[in-house]
């Protein structure tokens, strides 16, 4: 197997101390910074591959000129699940590896696009929020479905989009359909990038298909990894 990334030594091993450290680290999330403009500079993607039988995750960092969408470069990195399974705090099971392979580049990474949630989280810390702090990096959150929040269909056009709202009925991202009359992808703010800037980098990244480029790159990389890891 590949060298495992350590855990680092004062991570919380329980519930109670993982929640004290998103109470701890989430009044530093930076939501007002417009962030770097579209389709200029470096964009890279981020996202993880479990095997839980074996207790190992694999983490990619793919970089991209965000002009062209060509890959710029790439890197991996495979560790130890660094925490069980809890709903709204699975950042805490992946971020030692994915800061691993984020490390690991040489380029950039200019804005980081993960595949999960920023400020749209039940306690409003969500992954990409929680990487954003602890790098400083502008970062931004693209997922797949809208965990536990509502929304009213947005329109079946490119580019509409509609309020992702809590229990309460704060917005806290947004449905943006990024090709026609396809299910929308659910955006929200990580740190450093505004909601207007999210969505405009999310249309960005998606010239042709559902998900982001950044996140479709990384997807495909960090299972080759994982395989390559488990490998006898």
């Amino acid at each position: 197997m590949a060298t495992l990334t350590e855990i680092p030594e004062d991570w919380p091993v329980d519930e109670a101390g993982a929640l004290a450290v998103q109470d701890a680290l989430r009044g530093r999330v930076v939501l007002d910074e417009p962030g770097p403009p579209p389709g200029t500079g470096l964009v890279t993607g981020v996202d993880v591959a479990y095997d839980d039988e074996r207790d190992v995750v694999a983490a990619a960092a793919v970089v991209l000129d965000a002009a062209t969408l060509e890959v710029v470069e790439e890197s991996t990195a495979v560790g130890r699940v660094a925490f069980p399974y809890v709903p709204g705090l699975l950042a805490f099971r992946e971020i030692p590896t994915v800061l691993a392979a984020l490390g690991a580049l040489t380029a950039g990474p200019g804005l980081v696009v993960c595949d999960g949630y920023g400020l749209a989280h039940p306690r409003r810390f969500g992954l990409a929020a929680h990487l954003g702090v602890l790098t400083g990096l502008p970062v931004i959150g693209v997922a797949k479905n809208p965990f536990t929040f509502t929304y009213e269909q947005p329109g079946a056009g490119r580019g509409e989009s509609s309020a992702l709202l809590d229990a309460d009925g704060l917005e806290v991202g947004r449905a943006v359909r990024t090709q026609p009359a396809v299910k929308p992808v659910f955006v929200s703010v990580g740190h450093r990038v505004d909601l207007a800037g999210a969505c405009a980098h999310t249309l960005a990244l998606t010239p042709r298909y559902r998900l982001p480029e950044t996140t479709r790159r990384a997807d495909a990389l960090c299972r080759e990894a994982l395989r390559t890891a488990l490998r006898p």
